[in-house]
């Protein structure tokens, strides 16, 4: 083009400058969106922030992402990274998250509590990421220093210590939080309030276990579980349970201290626990309202309570004399006499209640007297999603002409065959048999961990997939507790678990678990992954599961075919999970094609937390 001379296409000229200027444009939207993104808190949005470089399914995609990620790697690809949640989701409880209930606009009953039951999202809006930890986070206190102080950064929420102050719940000092013991109930200390309880019922030295003839209990409405925590050193293990309601993170607390909890409310559905598997319920001021429905909530109770259990009700219902506090206390006084409860001791503000031994008393009730006995054809163990009813639970014939469960006190009774062995068909020489197999089993697991723990290194363990309980029963000389769980489609023995004196809960774990993130130190997987291929579900959903619940420097036992040894380890780098050990199962002829693989979770910051350190 020479000066001067005219532009023989300036329309071609401009469309050339708004083209550059559009692109220019979306780039800087694009850059905008990559940094912003949409809300962390909206299911199956493009809510993730990368860590590193990673793979993540867009709305737009046809195949669910956990499904193409298990097709990439089955084609040998190796997954370089997760991407990683958002901060805000550093305490994320996939299938108890009010967040994806008010998102969903579910229909619940808030009457019944039905929005602190479970509530799963489908895969397809599930987040496929890794949880960080809070900014700050440490390696936990270590058991038994930690049931009386956890590192604040861990769980850095102060606000019971704030509403609680007068009760002794908890106590911040510093950069840590201390339980000082105090309960709702019990606010000089709950080793008392435990004494009392024995004294009440004229148990030996004042000691709660009776000698061996009560070992579980269950505390609905822990707290922090200062109750639970304060029985371990009477050889009695406790399930504690609280929702995750307005006292947020009393169950987290509870597990960062080391003392076995878990999150469930009484609802609508019964607690994932079998008939007859506690020897004393217990509720300090739990805030229940034991009458509502007929009294389901109590008849729920009762099913979950042996032949001669206890419970326990520390309650303004018990000893005030205000014309309300006088009425539920006659109200509730008549619906025990009804249900054949007897009081067994009341003392000041606390009265405990005992169940009958036998059917006698059932027997003997008035034709049409509320409320009725459960029909003939209702399972007491069944509880997997399963409705409450307002019924009373008959014993067996086993239990009627025993007189009582037939256990063996603890700790013989860990090893003796129970009588509910015959209701699943096992003998007492498979019982015996299991726990010889388990007991080599787990001194196997030990060898290969030893390198790398030290005897206070474990606290909080789970077996995922518990049967009959023997690596939990292999592990009884270590200061460790296990929650045993049973896969819900299988053989109820979860009632086995029970009956050795050992806790645990019913799952599928085609679902993500009822705890918070960070709270286990080792995970047991024995041919649970074979289990999640045989459903069709995804190991990538179970891997971020496990890595979610898994604490930093935590361990996973894996025990499972070759090929899914094979498989899992394409994703360690994902994961950050690291190697540690490979090792034939040759302990038992019918698993010698298993592998044994020990793997351990690392410490990693997101690039905030790194920055905020330094």
């Amino acid at each position: 083009m020479s000066r001067g001379r005219a532009d023989p296409n300036p329309q071609k000229k401009r469309l050339i400058t708004w083209i550059v200027v559009l692109v220019i444009c979306c780039g800087c939207f694009y850059a905008y969106t990559r940094n912003n993104g949409s809300s962390a808190l909206e299911y199956g949005s493009k809510s993730l922030r990368k860590f590193g470089s990673s793979y993540w399914r867009g709305d737009d995609d046809t195949a669910d992402s956990s499904t193409k990620l298990d097709e990439d790697v089955d084609d040998g690809v190796i997954l370089k990274s997760f991407p990683v949640c958002d901060d805000r989701h550093s305490e994320l409880i996939p299938c108890l998250d009010r967040n994806f209930i008010y998102q969903t606009r579910l229909k619940l009953d808030l009457a019944v509590m039905e929005h602190y039951e479970r509530h799963c999202p489908m895969p397809e809006k599930r987040f496929n990421c890794l949880i960080p930890p809070p900014h700050g986070y440490k390696i936990p206190i270590k058991w038994p220093k930690s049931r009386d102080e956890v590192w604040k950064a861990n769980i850095p929420h102060t606000h019971l210590a704030t509403e609680k102050s007068d009760q002794n719940w908890m106590v911040v000092k510093g950069d840590k939080i201390a339980f000082p013991g105090g309960g709702t109930h019990f606010h000089y200390g709950a080793d008392k309030y435990i004494a009392s309880m024995a004294n009440m019922l004229n148990f030996p030295d004042n000691i709660l276990n009776n000698r061996g003839n009560l070992r579980t209990v269950f505390d609905v409405g822990c707290g922090v579980a200062s109750f639970g925590g304060y029985l371990l050193s009477s050889d009695i293990i406790t399930m504690s349970l609280a929702p995750n309601d307005v006292h947020q993170n009393q169950i987290q607390f509870a597990l960062e201290r080391g003392i076995p909890a878990y999150l469930g409310v009484l609802g609508t559905k019964r607690l994932p626990y079998p008939s007859r598997s506690f020897e004393l319920a217990h509720c300090s001021r739990c805030r229940i309202d034991w009458l509502q429905r007929n009294g389901l909530l109590l008849l729920e109770l009762d099913r979950v309570l042996r032949p001669g259990g206890y419970f326990a009700y520390s309650s303004p219902e018990a000893y005030a004399q205000d014309e309300e506090d006088l009425r539920i206390w006659r109200a509730m006084s008549a619906l025990v006499e009804r249900m054949c409860w007897r009081i067994a001791a009341k003392r000041n503000q606390t009265v405990i209640w005992v169940k009958p031994l036998t059917n006698d008393c059932y027997m003997q009730r008035e034709p049409g007297t509320q409320p009725p006995m459960c029909k003939s054809d209702d399972d007491p163990d069944a509880t997997w999603g399963v409705q409450m009813e307002a019924c009373i639970s008959p014993y067996s014939n086993q239990v009627q002409r025993a007189q009582g469960s037939g256990l063996a006190p603890w700790p013989a009774r860990l090893t003796t065959p129970p009588p509910r062995l015959a209701d699943l068909g096992y003998s007492d020489d498979m019982f015996v048999k299991d726990t010889e197999i388990w007991q080599r089993r787990v001194d196997n697991y030990w060898n290969l961990l030893a390198p790398h723990i030290e005897s206070d290194t474990l606290r909080n363990l789970m077996d995922m997939k518990a049967h009959m309980g023997s690596f939990a029963a292999a592990l009884n000389n270590k200061d460790v507790w296990v929650m045993n769980v049973v896969p819900e489609d299988g053989p109820n023995t979860l009632k086995i678990v029970f009956d050795r004196g050992l806790i645990g809960t019913v799952h599928n774990w085609c679902e993500s678990f009822s705890t918070y993130p960070r709270t286990y130190d080792l995970l047991h997987a024995w041919t649970v992954f074979s289990d999640i291929q045989r459903k069709d579900c995804s190991i990538v959903d179970l891997l971020l599961e496990m890595d979610r619940i898994l604490r930093p420097k935590g361990f996973i036992i894996v025990h499972d075919k070759r090929p899914t040894v094979e498989l899992i380890k394409k994703y360690l780098g994902a994961l950050h999970w690291e190697s540690l050990a490979t090792s034939e199962s040759q302990l038992d002829s019918e698993q010698d094609e298993d592998v044994v693989f020990i793997i351990q979770k690392k410490m990693w910051l997101t690039s905030e937390s790194i920055k905020e350190s330094e």
